[in-house]
């Protein structure tokens, strides 16, 4: 009997290890289907204020696109988030933005869009704003290198994007900054997903599990530490669409025509 006893213990004793040896196994995947679908899309909350140069750009105290300071007093971000006669406020200092113990709230003194900018075509869809005050530098506020003119960034290279908007196509925007990782697509599959909408010299695309959505429009593609695209359109039925990727403005062509507006303020 003592050793039945014995035997049968170790049988529940090694069933108990199997048990918790496949449970263990399963906890990756369980963790996974927990978080699918959160963030930008399919991204994460960003480390609160791991993003200092990220503003929310906003219309009556409502978040409606991305934008990024590149100075103490300029921001730039997209050309179609402003329409002529909306007065924009900016948002700088802020992870959430129902929340404003770290941030700050500052008028826009002047709109700068590309003197070329097309909005039927989304050609040179970038614009700069001359805050009515300069920011002040610390923990929460900074701004983000922009490349040089010429500089380029080979296809597959990881980067990211971050903001406020939706986090998927007919659902909610975000209080908190949320980012996910991206890759640089190849110019030419780029270029047959959008046929005519893509004009290589100054646009680049995106592919990646997570990615941009509805009201991130301004916000920066990011490659290292520097700021290499502004988010400027995606497919409007299905956010970061796999068909039809995210499409960027590149900085370095407009890196003279910014240069030329800051070194002129008075």
């Amino acid at each position: 009997m003592q050793c039945f006893v014995s035997q049968s213990s170790l049988i529940v004793f090694m069933m108990t290890i199997i048990s918790l040896l496949l449970l263990v196994s399963l906890l990756p995947h369980l963790t996974f289907t927990a978080h699918v679908n959160v963030g930008i899309v399919n991204g994460k909350e960003a480390k609160p204020h791991s993003r200092p140069y990220m503003v929310s750009i906003q219309l009556n105290k409502k978040h409606v696109c991305g934008g990024f300071l590149i100075s103490d007093e300029f921001v730039l971000t997209a050309a179609h988030c402003w329409n002529g006669y909306k007065a924009l406020t900016v948002v700088v200092g802020a992870h959430d933005l129902r929340k404003s113990k770290n941030s700050d709230r500052i008028g826009v003194k002047s709109y700068i869009p590309h003197p070329s900018y097309m909005a039927n075509f989304s050609w040179n869809d970038i614009m700069l704003l001359r805050l009515w005050e300069k920011v002040n530098i610390n923990n929460y506020v900074e701004w983000i290198s922009l490349p040089k003119k010429g500089d380029h960034v080979e296809a597959n290279t990881l980067c990211s994007v971050a903001g406020w908007g939706r986090l998927k196509t007919e659902g909610p925007e975000s209080d908190r900054l949320m980012e996910a990782n991206v890759y640089i697509m190849n110019k030419s599959e780029c270029h047959e997903r959008w046929r005519e909408k893509f004009l290589e010299s100054q646009m680049m695309c995106t592919r990646g599990h997570g990615g941009s959505c509805l009201f991130d429009s301004g916000g920066p593609l990011v490659c290292g530490h520097t700021a290499i695209g502004v988010t400027a359109f995606g497919y409007k039925l299905l956010c970061n669409s796999p068909e039809k990727p995210n499409v960027y403005i590149k900085i370095s062509p407009y890196v003279p025509w910014i240069n030329g507006i800051i070194r002129n303020v008075k």
